[in-house]
């Protein structure tokens, strides 16, 4: 783990102590700041259609502190079994650290939300910086539209367009699909590259994104949920350009991924 990661865990750690000493000191029941800590371990690691590990189980930490309208999250990724092109299979390693800092609200019928992520990236030069906004629509399948802003080293809009929906199973056991399309608008070639023209700029419908997930309750504060999510390109553009990226990063000229694993959090 780089020096960076190991600052901002030991950072969010101390700041969910604190937290947790003032909501039972300091706060009006109603006010209290709240947190949930998990850890997912899955079969693979996908981000927008790119796929960022190879035949090795990934282990996903997250801890999340919100008071009123405001959150902040800590996100990491280990793999258990790290290759690259260079030396193959390697030992574990900690690769990323994503730190995202959002404030929501309501309109009426519309949730709203805005924040600010920084990635980065262990062993690499591309460290970035991102800024979005959210809106979720309080009706049937909670259309969600999300506009991505890369402000740094990719710099360019990620546009994301969802829905979901809950299927009850029994007792407070629900099943969880998912669906969202997402298009991809780079500001010049450096960031993503027209993949039939390297001096023009990506700009396409980008990749699709099923999942499905069970939440098990297994107390008032602990639940396990076992997930399966399908990658896949919109475009013939996309499915070039996925394909050349990842057969750089996994060895493999694959664009669409099934992978899938479970997550255990605890929320108090």
């Amino acid at each position: 783990m780089s020096k960076i990661a190991r600052k901002l865990l030991v950072g969010v750690a101390t700041t969910g102590v604190c937290f947790s000493v003032l909501a039972g000191m300091a706060f009006a029941e109603e006010d209290k700041p709240t947190a949930e800590v998990s850890a997912a371990a899955l079969s693979q690691y996908v981000f927008r259609g790119f796929a960022l590990s190879k035949d090795s189980i990934v282990v996903q930490p997250s801890m999340t502190v919100a008071y009123k309208d405001f959150s902040f999250n800590l996100w990491g990724n280990m793999d258990t079994d790290l290759w690259n092109s260079d030396n193959g299979q390697n030992p574990s390693s900690w690769t990323e650290t994503d730190m995202t800092m959002s404030y929501g609200w309501a309109m009426g019928p519309v949730n709203l939300s805005t924040g600010y992520t920084y990635y980065a990236v262990d062993n690499s030069a591309n460290n970035t910086q991102e800024v979005y906004l959210s809106a979720t629509l309080d009706t049937l399948l909670k259309p969600t539209l999300k506009i991505y802003r890369d402000i740094d080293h990719l710099a360019g809009w990620y546009i994301s367009l969802g829905v979901s929906h809950s299927v009850p199973i029994t007792g407070e056991i629900n099943l969880d699909l998912g669906a969202q399309v997402g298009y991809l608008a780079a500001d010049d070639a450096s960031s993503y590259a027209d993949p039939h023209d390297n001096s023009k700029a990506f700009s396409n419908f980008h990749d699709g994104l099923l999942s499905a997930a069970v939440k098990i309750p297994v107390n008032k504060y602990i639940a396990v949920t076992p997930q399966m999510y399908y990658s896949f390109p919109l475009s013939s553009d996309a499915k070039d350009l996925l394909k050349a990226a990842n057969g750089d990063t996994i060895g493999r000229n694959d664009a669409s991924f099934l992978y899938g694993g479970v997550a255990v959090s605890m929320a108090f």
